[in-house]
């Protein structure tokens, strides 16, 4: 009597196996041939991974995800798969997001959106159970994404707070602009090497996996993982305390070149070894696999997918995954802009005096090959003023307004530092407008600049809205053209009378540069 009901079951094709393992392996075809359509996006997180240290763990982000996949695989193929047709609509949602980040050039959102597609597609062609019993390997992936740049300035900001805190405590006074800060042993900076953004980025990136392997709770896995993350940014505070001691303590003889760094890892690897072997006294050992009864008596209630469906619903999210590169593609050429090498930009007003020497030295730092206009001018008083506009055509990955790449200042600079950044509002009479103000200094001058972003018909100064500006341009047909503009004047001590300067520049020259702006693109 059980053979004959095995022989019934199988023969009507109630176990789910074999219809679970080609329904496997349709779902890696179309995740494979997505990767292949959106290859751009997937290839320059491999790029970024291979070029940066800080990411180099994303080489190991897969194959850990397979693996853990792979070694799940007896007890997923006791569960019932059903395709869900209302997964396409995610699909194409995570489509257009992933559109709208390609036209306003912001890579890491892009990667996002192709990462998510991956546990979308796995829940349209296998279901929502399927994608339940693989979400931690799943969800893992997002970790391939080189994300955390943006983390860098309010890391590096508790990093000199903590600093200066634990050397004031240590009795030790301390003079400090930004994020440089003088003791009376010598001078100190925390640059982007000592943020601990790599010790962060490894530390959730292991506490996470250890906590999904040696936890079964999900209170005790997101409070290990909260460790992880809370525990190396205090880490680094003490490191960075610790390396100036040990060069004040020296008479800077020691931790003030790269052996700095080093003395960083080894230090981050004695409190990751104490991190984990702490949280091993509350492991929990239950292998928490995909019981096999559980399956029979829940899924069993609900019929497998047939094998047409499942090919219908596969080529429905190819379809809907596929459109928006062809799109993009579309939208990208048909925005590119044919311009004149030589193409210039002038900007003349009879109030303003052109200078034939510039304020200072320092100018700022754009990658790729924007058209740049710099000129001083000066008016009847002796306070002169620089103006910098940035302007750039077809705009794409390392040709772009808006990068990281684009700073006031290089990290490491023989002569000028920046010491202060704050957004602003300027009363130009009838009209109010919004400026980031950066506060420069060299061993001799010290400038005030003021900085905003144009982009045709929007003026900004959040990078962020000039992204979301530009992508919309680009879907509106309306091009990508864009500049920054930027005026700075020397100043003492009074800051005052360079504001009045710099606020009269914009309040007699601001049309003007508009109009400049808007005629290069008529040229």
């Amino acid at each position: 009597m059980n053979r004959l009901v095995t022989t019934n079951q199988a023969s009507n094709g109630s176990h789910p196996e074999n219809g679970l393992g080609l329904a496997a392996v349709i779902t890696i075809a179309v995740i494979v041939s997505m990767l292949g359509a959106y290859y751009q996006t997937a290839w320059s997180m491999v790029v970024t991974w291979y070029r940066s240290d800080t990411y180099a763990h994303g080489f190991l982000i897969v194959p850990f995800a397979i693996y853990m996949i792979w070694s799940r695989r007896h007890g997923l193929m006791v569960l019932h798969h059903q395709s869900n047709p209302s997964a396409i609509f995610f699909l194409g949602l995570l489509g257009f997001l992933w559109l709208l980040a390609e036209m306003a050039s912001v890579q890491v959102l892009a990667q996002y959106m192709l990462v998510a597609m991956i546990p979308v597609t796995v829940a349209a062609i296998l279901g929502y159970r399927v994608l339940l019993a693989l979400a931690f390997p799943l969800g893992y992936l997002f970790f391939a994404v080189p994300f955390g740049e943006v983390l860098i300035p309010p890391l590096i900001e508790f990093t000199a707070d903590f600093t200066i805190r634990a050397l004031q405590l240590s009795g030790i006074p301390v003079y400090r602009e930004g994020s440089f800060f003088s003791i009376p042993s010598g001078n100190w900076s925390v640059v982007e090497a000592c943020s601990g953004l790599r010790y962060l980025i490894a530390s959730v990136t292991l506490g996470t996996l250890y906590a999904y392997l040696t936890y079964r709770s999900l209170n005790r896995r997101l409070i290990f993982i909260g460790f992880s993350i809370a525990i190396p940014i205090l880490a680094n505070g003490i490191r960075a305390y610790l390396i100036v001691m040990t060069g004040h303590l020296s008479d800077m003889q020691l931790a003030v070149g790269v052996d700095h760094l080093i003395y960083g890892w080894v230090f981050f690897g004695l409190v990751m070894l104490l991190l984990f072997w702490v949280g091993s006294f509350w492991r929990e050992d239950d292998t928490g696999t995909i019981k096999e009864q559980n399956s029979h008596t829940t899924g069993g209630l609900r019929e497998t997918t047939s094998i047409r469906k499942t090919l219908f619903i596969a080529c429905a999210a190819l379809i809907v995954t596929f459109i928006w590169p062809i799109y993009a593609a579309y939208l990208e050429k048909s925005t590119t802009q044919a311009i004149n090498p030589d193409t210039n930009i002038v900007i003349l007003n009879p109030a303003w005096n052109i200078q034939a020497n510039p304020v200072s030295d320092w100018e700022p730092v754009y990658i790729g090959t924007p058209v740049k206009y710099r000129q001083s001018y000066s008016q009847k008083s002796d306070q002169p003023v620089s103006l910098y506009v940035t302007f750039y055509f077809n705009q794409q990955q390392g040709q772009e307004l808006i990068n990281a790449g684009n700073i006031m200042v290089p990290e490491i600079d023989a002569h000028w530092r920046s010491v202060g950044q704050i957004r602003r509002t300027v009363d130009i009479g009838s009209e109010k407008i919004m400026v980031t103000q950066n506060h420069l200094q060299s061993a001799s001058t010290r400038l005030l600049v003021w900085r905003w972003y144009w982009l045709g018909d929007s003026e900004t100064t959040s990078p962020y809205l000039a992204k979301a500006i530009l992508a919309r341009n680009k879907l509106l047909d309306e091009g990508d053209s864009a500049a920054e503009i930027i005026i700075a004047t020397p100043f003492d001590t009074d800051m005052d009378k360079a504001v009045q300067e710099l606020r009269q520049f914009i309040m007699d020259m601001k049309p003007i540069i508009l109009e400049g702006l808007g005629n290069t693109l008529t040229d």
